[in-house]
């Protein structure tokens, strides 16, 4: 009883971040929800390491192994959105792996996700799952005593996690899981080498349902009144990055957004901005480079992108491409790419984290704070 009650607590929190605007924001909805079960799962999970890098290629002999445990809730209608994304799982899981290799060690992970089934029936379940979080590494790079592990040099890291999975009832209670996807670890260029690590990777294991099949309200849910409106962001962020293995330090980056969007379905924001960055990274890179008889570019830069949100309630997955219009100085490519995770505290004003990267390597993590008008 008192794992469950634990279980569900946790659940509830996730399920909190997760929750659709406040009533006034939304079309009037007085049908209560079922409650929502949750499930709990015990897998097995077994990897290669993917070499998608020369500079890994020395590390990819072994076979990790991991662990995981996990608990989910059964969304059933309590927010408009569960209906749009046809009632997803909201999870959270706990994973060990152990890279059975004495330069790399084991890495604890934990990472909130969400789980969509796709095809159903009586007795089977076909779901798509993605999930981030973070993730400890025990053996990470160190110039002296560790190296050879160029795949990461902080012991702090990220996680990304996507993953297919059969569910098959092997009583009404108990499921069998077989998976298959793959886990990501990587600091975000905060700290080098910063190669990272994919694990493509096999699963086995069971789960426990406490009820299946699952009741929810119905799969109608109004659409939101913004629909077809635009919105303003103003958003500023500080991230910090380090320039080489050899240059310790960690340099501050600051960026400045202005954006306009449209909210186009229930789903989906589409979004048109300009921003500016500056790395002063870039300016101990010039003074290590230049030549004092050169003239001094400037190394702030501006840009403009095209984004598109994601909307799970208050919690948006962001994704942009932008390209620079003002880049004196060319320390990079002329696009850049932003992933990242928003979520609004209120109804003006919203949090971020994001990822920005140069031809799909990692330039800086930002963590962002912004309005919307």
């Amino acid at each position: 009883m008192r794992f469950r009650v634990i279980v569900q607590f946790l659940l509830s929190v996730l399920a909190l971040g997760l929750r659709a605007r406040p009533a006034a924001a939304q079309a009037p909805d007085t049908a209560a929800a079922p409650p929502a079960p949750f499930i709990v799962g015990a897998y097995a999970q077994g990897s290669i390491i993917l070499a998608h890098t020369y500079a890994i290629r020395h590390l990819v002999a072994s076979h990790p192994t991991g662990f995981e445990l996990n608990a989910q809730q059964q969304t059933t209608g309590a927010a408009p959105w569960h209906a749009w994304y046809r009632f997803p799982k909201i999870g959270v899981a706990a994973t060990y792996y152990d890279f059975h290799n004495p330069v790399l060690g084991y890495a604890f992970a934990i990472s909130p996700y969400l789980s969509k089934s796709f095809w159903q029936g009586p007795r089977h379940t076909f779901n798509f799952r993605v999930g981030t979080g973070l993730a400890w590494l025990s053996n990470p790079y160190n110039q002296e005593t560790n190296h050879k592990n160029t795949i990461a040099s902080s012991a702090l890291n990220a996680t990304l996690q996507f993953r297919l999975e059969y569910d098959y009832a092997l009583t009404p209670h108990l499921g069998l899981l077989l998976g298959a996807g793959l886990n990501h670890f990587s600091n975000g260029a905060t700290a080098k080498p910063n190669f990272g690590v994919n694990l493509p990777s096999l699963v086995l294991g069971l789960n426990y349902h406490q009820q299946r099949p699952v009741p929810h309200r119905g799969t109608f849910a109004p659409a939101p009144p913004d629909v077809g409106h635009l919105f303003y962001n103003l958003s500023t962020s500080i991230g910090f990055r380090q320039r080489n293995e050899a240059d310790k330090h960690r340099y501050l980056v600051n960026s400045l957004t202005v954006a306009v969007g449209r909210r186009m379905n229930r789903k989906s924001n589409l979004l048109l901005g300009a921003e500016g960055f500056y790395d002063r990274s870039l300016t101990a890179q010039l003074d290590d480079t230049l030549r004092t008889s050169l003239a001094r570019p400037a190394v702030g830069k501006a840009g403009i992108f095209a984004g598109h949100e994601l909307l799970f309630g208050r919690l948006v997955v962001v994704s942009h491409l932008g390209f620079y219009v003002f880049a004196p100085y060319k320390s990079s490519t002329f696009y850049y790419e932003r992933l990242g995770l928003k979520y609004h505290l209120t109804d003006r004003l919203f949090a971020a984290i994001d990822l920005k990267l140069h031809r799909a390597v990692a330039d800086v993590v930002e963590l962002k704070v912004g309005v919307k008008l």
